[in-house]
């Protein structure tokens, strides 16, 4: 199994995917010494009895209270607990992996004053059999996924609950069945695990991942369904797009282009028709943005991967800690809703596209793509599964970071709502790998209910051979659920961009 090495500075998005689904991880051995060197700052400053906050003082609002020498410890037990209060379904295996590689990133970079043994014992929990049990919501993105960093560090303290081999039980049950210890936490070290951005940027990573293969994905969708409608491939003409200047537009067209050489399917302008409807015309124009967005928002997603975000800070080579609040999450906030509304936009035409392949008076091909029909409804209700997923993207795209909701007695009277806006883009993911599962396999239909004499291009044969395998022609009425399920996971787990890539290289 593949091991990824953790300094803090040189994470990568490729890294963190790796752990999230099983890589193991080492630490670099630089890290331990920045890392001693901020804790040493930390022992004094309570051994001294200096005043700094979340170390000596409460939280929040209670930042004036001071906080004992001896009860540091409890001080950090309580803010794991009393901040442990999330709600809903379970984060998925994945994204718990992720976020907890986030974390020890972010405390190896040495500016969180974190001990040597918690530090380890979050490794060691990371390349464990165990997933902490992390609710999805309660994080307000400021300070940080306090939430469900929390109960991540439950788990360290042997308290609530734990997946172990995907069993769920008591956590100190886990911790023994891996033979680990439950840890006590000593000053800072509470802050320094639960407050920062790893669950948004966890949810991040995985979101821009998908969207690189749906964004691939849907070209592959347009370049079938443009042999299944006879599409004018004049539209695609490189010469056109450059004119326009925009990288994401001009990859499209190129992929197309690849996608289609050698179809007999395609048309020129003029021969059956003058133009295509927008659908079909403008796939580049549509696409392209899309592309361009999820660009950016990979952008900041690989700039946050190495980036310390709890609060305060340690600078032990002047012997400083600093309050600041880079444990705000605006920075994810904003490209996550950006993600959200390019990958609708995905979904959106993709939904057009199959209800040109449906509909008679928009095409050629019989109603429904079925023969007999009345007495089959052929894919009439299929059209109508993409139109709802399409239409909950579009309320699921209303931007979160556009709210605030004040808390901490206003103290933290500005909050991003960068959760909300991670998994609300997950969310629209799953649903643009449906629309798109579903558009592929609309047209595999149209193609075999149309002209079976026009070659399809070498590249789409590919992609309608694998889907043939798992699904085939509907001659008449059947459950039809079963096969939107198999498409969806040839979309999800990119083997409809692999069997194109084999034979055009990568698509961009």
């Amino acid at each position: 199994m593949k091991t990824v090495v953790i300094d803090g500075l040189n994470l990568s998005l490729k890294d963190v995917l790796d752990v999230a689904y099983g890589a193991k991880v080492e630490i670099a051995k630089e890290a331990y010494t920045r890392m001693a060197a901020s804790r040493g700052l930390v022992n004094d400053i309570i051994k001294n009895k200096k005043s700094v906050y979340g170390i000596t003082t409460g939280f929040g609002k209670f930042s004036e209270v001071s906080i004992s020498e001896k009860d540091s410890e409890k001080l950090q037990k309580n803010l794991i607990t009393s901040h442990a209060c999330g709600v809903g379904k379970p984060l998925a295996q994945e994204a718990v992996r992720a976020l907890m590689c986030l974390r020890l990133n972010a405390l190896a970079v040495g500016n969180s004053g974190i001990s040597r043994n918690t530090f380890d014992a979050l490794k060691e929990l990371l390349n464990s059999p165990i997933i902490p049990f992390i609710p999805e919501k309660g994080s307000l993105g400021a300070s940080g996924d306090l939430v469900p960093l929390a109960h991540m560090t439950l788990t360290l303290l042997g308290i609530g609950d734990a997946y172990y081999d995907g069993l769920l039980m008591p956590a100190i049950k886990a911790l023994n069945m891996a033979n680990l210890s439950a840890i006590e936490l000593s000053g800072k070290e509470g802050l320094a695990l639960i407050n920062g951005t790893c669950a948004m940027c966890a949810l991040a990573c995985l979101t821009v991942s998908d969207s690189i293969n749906l964004n691939k994905t849907a070209d592959i969708c347009a370049a079938l369904t443009c042999e299944a409608l006879r599409g004018i491939i004049d539209a695609y003409d490189d010469r056109i797009h450059q004119l326009r200047h925009q990288s994401g537009q001009i990859k499209t067209a190129q992929n197309l282009r690849n996608l289609l050489s050698g179809s007999a399917r395609t048309i020129k302008q003029g021969q059956l028709r003058v133009q295509d409807a927008y659908t079909l015309r403008c796939v580049p124009q549509i696409h392209g943005p899309s592309k361009d967005a999820i660009s950016y928002v990979k952008d900041i997603v690989c700039k946050e991967l190495n980036a310390v975000t709890d609060n305060p800070l340690i600078f032990a080579d002047t012997n400083e800690t600093l309050s600041g609040g880079n444990f705000h999450g605006q920075c994810l906030a904003l490209p996550l809703d950006f993600a959200a509304i390019a990958l609708s936009e995905l979904a959106n035409v993709s939904e057009r596209r199959i209800e040109r392949m449906v509909n008679p008076q928009l095409s050629d091909l019989p109603g429904f793509l079925v023969k007999e029909g009345g007495l089959n409804s052929g894919f009439m209700i299929v059209q109508y599964v993409a139109a709802s997923l399409v239409n909950e993207n579009k309320v699921l795209s209303h931007p979160a970071s556009v709210d605030s909701i004040t808390s901490s007695a206003n103290q933290e009277d500005h909050v991003s709502m960068g959760m909300t806006a991670a998994r609300k883009s997950r969310e629209i993911a799953k649903n643009v790998t449906q629309v798109l599962a579903i558009e592929l396999l609309t047209a595999c239909q149209a193609i075999d209910i149309g002209d079976k004499n026009l070659n399809l291009a070498p590249a789409t044969k590919a992609v309608y051979d694998l889907i043939r395998q798992k699904v085939s022609f509907m001659a008449s009425d059947r459950y039809i659920s079963p096969d939107i399920a198999a498409v969806e996971q040839l979309v999800k787990s990119g083997e409809i961009v692999r069997a194109a890539e084999k034979v055009i290289g990568e698509i961009n």
